[in-house]
């Protein structure tokens, strides 16, 4: 059996170093390659490294490109797949090392941008939502006003008609005005602070599952991946319920009569929040084969009064977003046709 070879100095660096033959197979791997490509020394030892690592089709050209030429060369942002685990977006430099015979080794060093990336992206969702917020506290002040005296003015006039025919028209103006007012108090979202009790967040989400599948028919299938580990925490149990709920129904909408959810739990750890970083953070994911979210809509999707369905309201994602934040979380999006994922990030506080 190979053993691998023990190089101190490499294994120290931070950034990830892989060593491969003249046939890509795997001579060496240091420990931050092993920790970010979640592969075992011992048993990728020998192997080819696509099998170990699923590798963007552009990025085997390159490889095969300084074989051939001996050329090394860099890339940025480039997705790579781990065996059982999510992609990452990392960026990589390739260095051959030729003899008179050829290449014989290639040397690959991976910096993982996923973490600045997403860090960046969350940054700009909470800047985003603070925005639509202050927004929509301002439009909300000018509509109320005058919508309290067209109220008012209904009001006095029905208490002035004598024809109870014309005093219908007067209860539409009043019956009307209300619905806009509730419909202002949901657009800014919860006004009180969130109520703090001990959860487990499985009994949350299946209390939301088993909801969304009374309404759904035999032919949706919805699944659970859920992570036993997780321990109780310091949660809001209604909003959290509210948040799921929508995530859900909106994923139960989305697939139509026939397909399948899936709800999947881990932890996570040193994970960034809006800046702050904490040491362990709940991720939920809610996934869905439907046909996806449209490349318009994605970036506007937490916005108020913007959906993807035709009788929808556009408030849902944009309420449960503010909910999140309220609980310093954030939810995440991303889709493609046949795999749409929201994502939930929620601190941990035992």
């Amino acid at each position: 059996m190979m053993t691998p070879a023990s190089h101190p100095l490499l294994d120290s660096l931070s950034t990830a170093t892989v060593q491969l033959d003249g046939h890509l197979a795997v001579q060496y791997t240091n420990t931050a390659a092993q920790q970010l490509l979640g592969i075992n020394a011992n048993v990728s030892l020998g192997k080819q490294f696509v099998q170990l690592v699923r590798l963007p089709d552009s990025l085997l050209l390159r490889l095969e490109e300084a074989q051939n030429t001996g050329q090394g060369f860099s890339d940025r942002h480039v997705t790579i797949e781990r065996t059982g685990t999510d992609s990452i977006l990392v960026d990589c430099v390739i260095t051959p090392h030729a003899t008179d015979a050829g290449v014989e080794t290639l040397i690959i060093e991976f910096t993982s941008v996923d973490r600045h990336v997403r860090i960046a992206r969350d940054a700009a969702v909470q800047h985003q939502q603070e925005y639509v917020q202050t927004m929509l506290r301002g439009m909300a002040h000018e509509i109320k006003n005058p919508l309290g005296g067209i109220r008012g003015a209904a009001q006095l006039l029905a208490r002035e008609l004598s024809s109870k025919d014309l005093g219908e028209y007067t209860d539409v103006i009043i019956k009307e005005a209300d619905r806009l007012q509730v419909l202002i108090d949901r657009m800014l979202g919860p006004a009180s602070l969130p109520v703090s009790e001990l959860l487990n967040i499985h009994e949350v989400l299946e209390h939301v599952r088993k909801l969304v599948q009374a309404e759904a028919n035999s032919a949706i299938t919805l699944s659970i991946d859920y992570d036993p580990s997780i321990p109780e925490f310091a949660g809001d149990r209604d909003r959290l319920t509210q948040v799921f709920l929508n995530i859900l129904g909106n994923a139960h909408n989305a697939i139509g009569d026939k397909g399948e959810i899936l709800i999947k739990t881990r932890v996570i750890t040193s994970h960034t929040i809006g800046g702050i970083r904490h040491a362990l953070v709940i991720k939920t994911d809610i996934i869905d084969n439907g046909p996806g979210i449209s490349d318009s809509l994605i970036d506007s999707i937490f916005y108020p009064m913007v959906s993807g369905r035709q009788n929808g309201t556009g408030l849902g994602l944009s309420i449960a977003q503010s909910i999140m934040a309220q609980l310093g979380g954030l939810i995440e999006c991303s889709s493609k046709p046949g795999n749409t994922i929201f994502t939930t990030y929620l601190p941990l506080e035992l």
